[in-house]
């Protein structure tokens, strides 16, 4: 099995960018510590961009609100060598794409919300890989779901280190999806970048106000409504800041 448990597991380790996170029990007080250290870009460049996005958005749908569904999804990898119990969890794009039909199994989640989400993803929906706990993280591919919920296997393996000893194969406590790489991104998209977009949404109610991101940035696996999908896609057209 090549790269075993090489995704983000459990409650996920904090992106470098984001030193305060500790445990999930403390999102709130993280949040509120990540928005005091964070200096709210210009309004020109970040509002201006999500003024344009919206006209050209009601242009196409006749004005009409997309419905906070969720449709799309974020995946994070970390794209760096870290060793777990002798296991290295690297697992980047390239590493994605030199997989036979450049497709894989999305394994060793272990946090029952980010568990939840991946019972949620349906046949052909895409989302972004997101690389994380590295120096720069941020978006660098569009893959899609090839294969829904499903056991993972690793949970029954004890030379893995994402065994579970708890995890009965009659009823498995973890499951996993297969991810099928698209394309990569016109360009990279930097956790930075969006931050700065999701710090004045917040204040002028633009489409990343709530991007769970920023609101839950521990979860591994993360949703994202049509919007927030379609204005980070839009990113990739704009040179970066």
């Amino acid at each position: 099995m090549p790269w075993p448990s090489r995704k983000r597991d459990k409650g996920a380790v904090a992106d470098k960018k984001e030193p305060d996170a500790k445990i999930a029990k403390t999102e709130e007080t993280q949040k509120k510590e990540e928005e005091e250290k964070s200096t709210k870009p210009p309004a020109g460049s970040s509002k201006s961009g999500w003024k344009n996005w919206k006209k050209a958005k009601e242009s196409d749908s006749g004005g009409e609100e997309s419905k906070q569904t969720y449709c799309h999804w974020l995946l994070k990898s970390e794209p760096e060598s870290r060793l777990e119990k002798g296991v290295d969890m690297k697992f980047s794009i390239e590493d994605l794409k030199a997989q036979p039909n450049q497709t894989t199994f999305w394994d060793g989640v272990r946090n029952y919300q980010a568990r939840n989400f991946l019972r949620a993803m349906k046949l052909g929906q895409q989302a972004f890989f997101y690389h994380s706990n590295c120096k720069e993280p941020g978006i660098v591919a569009i893959v899609k779901i090839v294969k829904e919920a499903y056991p993972d296997h690793t949970q029954f393996d004890q030379k893995d280190p994402h065994y579970d000893s708890s995890s009965r194969k009659e009823n498995p406590k973890w499951s996993m999806v297969d991810v099928q790489f698209v394309r990569m991104t016109k360009r990279f998209i930097p956790l930075s970048e969006i931050k700065a977009h999701h710090l004045a949404h917040k204040a002028d109610g633009g489409p990343l106000k709530n991007m769970m991101l920023f609101t839950r940035q521990r979860l591994s696996i993360q949703p994202l409504t049509q919007e927030e999908f379609d204005f980070v896609l839009s990113l990739e057209e704009e040179k970066p800041h």
